[in-house]
């Protein structure tokens, strides 16, 4: 066993060597007299490993798990790494469109897959997907030992195709045929309560939300709503470009939203003086992120709407996709924003000014928008807040 001196001199004369081989315990240490600078530590080891492992190397595989741990090692939660085969998937989502049936799942401890919503007019409502079914096999094939990614590229398919889902629905085993079509993912959908109330319920701010948003509580004052709710519960954001303008339509001349970038460059998107003149009241939770708590934020701060629900999940920065050469992309973190009043909402969020907690039972009801809203505690919690509002 060499001692830490012994050790060292002994270092001193093999680097004088080039690329000689010293093993110690069966650990083989390559060491290399001159180490080229301008070769990266990913380099070398990717060279390294294409060149001396035994195994076959993935070099696709090995680049997404290096970039996914690079952006994971930033320690920020918003950052996010997008491999080439998800790019074209993740791009249909911000349009609000894609080739699918209609459903949201989610995977159980048991590896079937339960539906928590049925996009309305899609291709599973029309089957007769409903909310809860378990499904277990895919053209015939059970899915329970798959993982989440295999099942969905057996959904997932061209456009016009078939596939048969097999799910359990009270103990009994169906099997529906279902054709993969082209959804268009409704972003605000209208509704309009007892008591001259309209309901707006916002998806999120991707592509769309502004003219649909818009539309939907024209729609309802035409049905003769004197009031408005918004619903941005499990809001999960999205663009600026369609927050502003929403914003904009709603409240008065001011300032609407600031950012501060990673070059120190600050950015005030501003109102004009037309605006809704209507009593309004905003619907919030946990799972109202980005753009969601800042429309809510910005309509409590202008004091244009009461803020109903659960605490928000407290988002503060914000995002950039960036393009990789090999197809795949960054979410990449490159700046701060900041409410009208110039309040950051990082790690903290909006408390609302009526707070209404839920149990887990009624969360779920309430994502897989399985309650009517004469059921709903916050839906309730809002319409008695505008009760008096004038």
């Amino acid at each position: 066993m060499f001692t830490g001196k012994i050790f060292r001199a002994l270092s001193y004369v093999l680097v004088a060597l080039l690329a000689v081989a010293l093993t110690l315990g069966g650990v083989t240490l390559y060491l290399n007299a001159q180490p080229e600078p301008e070769v990266s530590k990913l380099d070398a080891l990717e060279d390294l490993i294409l060149n001396n492992f035994i195994g076959e190397a993935d070099q696709i595989a090995m680049g997404d798990a290096a970039a996914d741990a690079m952006v994971g090692a930033l320690g920020d939660r918003w950052s996010y790494y997008i491999p080439a085969d998800e790019y074209a998937s993740y791009m249909e989502q911000q349009k609000n469109a894609y080739v699918g049936i209609g459903v949201t799942i989610t995977q159980l401890e048991d590896g079937s897959l339960e539906v928590q919503q049925v996009t309305a007019g899609g291709s599973a409502e029309e089957a007769g997907f409903l909310y809860g079914d378990r499904i277990v096999g895919v053209n015939g094939q059970s899915i329970l030992e798959m993982d989440i990614d295999t099942i969905t590229g057996l959904i997932k398919g061209e456009e016009n195709t078939t596939v048969d889902i097999t799910v359990i629905r009270d103990d009994q085993e169906l099997t529906m045929t279902v054709t993969r079509r082209q959804i268009k993912t409704p972003v605000a959908t209208a509704k309009l309560l007892d008591g001259k109330i309209g309901l707006v319920t916002i998806e999120n701010f991707n592509s769309g939300c502004f003219d649909e948003t818009k539309a939907a509580v024209e729609s309802l004052r035409e049905q003769g709503a004197e009031k408005i709710i918004f619903d941005v519960r499990n809001n999960p954001g999205g663009y600026v470009h369609e927050l502003v303008p929403t914003l904009d339509y709603l409240l008065p001349e001011g300032p609407l939203f600031r950012t501060l970038d990673y070059a120190g460059k600050e950015n005030v998107q501003n109102s004009d003086a037309a605006f809704l003149d209507m009593p309004m009241a905003v619907l919030v939770n946990g799972e109202s992120y980005s753009a969601a708590e800042f429309f809510a934020a910005a309509l409590m701060e202008y004091e244009a709407a009461v803020v109903v629900g659960e605490q928000t999940c407290g988002k503060g920065y914000f995002q950039s996709t960036y393009l990789l050469p090999d197809g795949s992309a960054v979410g990449l973190s490159i700046g701060k924003y900041f409410t009208p009043k110039g309040v950051s909402l990082a790690g903290v969020g909006i408390t609302p000014d009526v707070m209404v907690p839920v149990d887990e039972e009624i969360f779920a009801a309430i994502y897989a928008n399985a309650l009517e809203p004469e059921e709903d505690p916050q839906i309730q919690a809002a319409v008695a807040a505008l009760g008096n509002a004038k």
